[in-house]
């Protein structure tokens, strides 16, 4: 189906939820530019809100969220005290401007909270910014989830859910610190369809330890049987010179590039023959599922959240680490729970790292969006745009791309190497140290 070229894939890329990526933040912003952009903020713009609950009841080896550990209960309490005061802080910045049409609860595990202080959240949310028809959405680790979530969920009129299952294998399941037996992510399923759940995601992975095509298939096949509406699958990205939690993964174990690429293929071709529509780079969605058609009708987005049907170009994140992204910033909060308390405590933004986005940033935003959104973006407008032809003769050659005029489109077969062809439109990335993920 797709064709092997491990040259084109040696260097690891960006996953682009955001132009520039947050490699590219400095410490040159602060609670000033955020309390500046949320005032710009129009009357009626619309809005998405992200709230970032960085604990989890157990940490898996391999995450790279900003999480830890949801051992104390004063912790958690003192977190969703001090969260709530941020939701009322943003709310007051915007002075009733913009219109919430989306609230996300990520982390982390979300669910690491008791279901009511979900519930306080979620209508504090819901009174501070006057959204109650918002469309509210759960990311949620199944070995947590029981009954009494399920039930919040339902009352505070949750309709979507994201599962991070990542393997369905016993054996792999404990080679990452993740046990999770399949009858609990299947009781899950349940109670989430019991709770009015219509749109649920399951995030899967390949290129994990000790994984062969035989327990990837068992995987997503189990996944497939549990009709999630949505599946996001994507290659584990072992770093662990970044992440020290992943030093706990047998490195030997895992699989080199070509079984990467192999194993990228037969998800692809296994989902999709089961009716799933493929999604962007590494997404798959039921066609009457709202991602599936963004994408068939040209509206697909990106943003921190992966692929996404959500309109809104303005994200306001709430919670230790959580990046809040507008047309001309990216401003992200402190990552350190306990400094993070303080500054809200003290009544003032936690911004601390960032950028603003000058015109020629957006630009290439926008086309590195539309390019992995869409398939093809016009490049006409980019200063380097010889540069960037010269940077994808490669692809050219091997029938990846094709140039009408200024115009960049991709092939169907280029789909493994959609995020290397997005990172030659980024300056940032030439010569750059910043170890990132492979792109399969």
């Amino acid at each position: 189906m797709w064709s092997y070229h491990p040259e084109l894939l040696a260097t690891p890329v960006p996953r682009y939820t955001s132009f520039p990526t947050a490699a590219e933040f400095g410490d040159s912003v602060g609670p000033a530019d955020l309390a500046s952009t949320l005032a710009a903020v129009d009357i009626d713009a619309p809005l998405s809100l992200y709230l970032h609950i960085p604990y989890c009841h157990e940490v898996c080896w391999y995450c790279g969220c900003n999480t830890g550990a949801a051992n104390r209960s004063g912790r958690l309490a003192a977190y969703v005290h001090r969260l709530g005061e941020e939701i009322d802080l943003i709310a007051h910045h915007l002075r009733g401007h913009g219109r919430v049409a989306r609230v996300a609860f990520g982390g982390g595990s979300p669910n690491a909270l008791s279901p009511e202080q979900f519930e306080s959240l979620a209508g504090r949310v819901r009174d501070a910014f006057a959204c109650r028809d918002a469309v509210l959405s759960v990311e949620l680790d199944p070995r947590g989830f029981d009954a009494p979530w399920a039930e919040a969920m339902w009352r505070q009129g949750a309709t979507r859910a994201s599962l991070g299952v990542q393997t369905f294998s016993p054996e792999i399941q404990a080679a990452i610190g993740r046990v999770q037996p399949a009858e609990h992510i299947a009781r899950t399923v349940s109670l989430l369809r019991g709770a009015g759940v219509d749109s649920l995601n399951f995030d899967l992975m390949y290129g994990l330890p000790g994984q062969s095509a035989a327990l990837l298939r068992d995987s997503i096949e189990q996944a497939i049987e549990l009709q999630p509406e949505r599946l996001a699958v994507f290659g584990y990205a072992h770093v662990p010179h970044l992440l020290p939690r992943q030093r706990q993964i047998d490195a030997s174990a895992l699989p080199d590039a070509r079984t990467r690429f192999d194993q990228a293929i037969l998800s692809h071709a296994l989902l999709t023959q089961a009716g799933y529509e493929a999604v962007g780079f590494d997404h798959f969605a039921l066609p009457h599922d709202a991602l599936a058609v963004a994408s068939r009708n040209g509206t697909l987005r990106r943003n921190f959240q992966g692929f996404t049907e959500d309109p809104s170009d303005i994200l306001i994140g709430l919670g230790a680490s959580a990046i809040s992204a507008f047309p001309g910033a990216l401003l992200q909060n402190e990552k350190n729970a306990g400094r993070w308390h303080l500054r809200i405590g003290n009544g003032t933004l936690a911004t601390t790292r960032g950028l603003h986005r000058g015109t020629l940033d957006r630009l290439r935003g926008v086309a590195i969006e539309k390019l992995l959104c869409v398939g093809s973006a016009d490049l006409a407008a980019l200063p380097d745009l010889a540069e960037i032809r010269d940077r994808l003769t490669p692809f050219a050659e091997r029938g990846l791309i094709a140039w009408e005029g200024a115009r960049l489109t991709l092939a169907p077969e280029s789909l493994p190497y959609a995020r290397t062809v997005a990172a030659t439109l980024d300056p940032y990335r030439h010569n750059s140290g910043v170890r990132f993920s492979n792109a399969v």
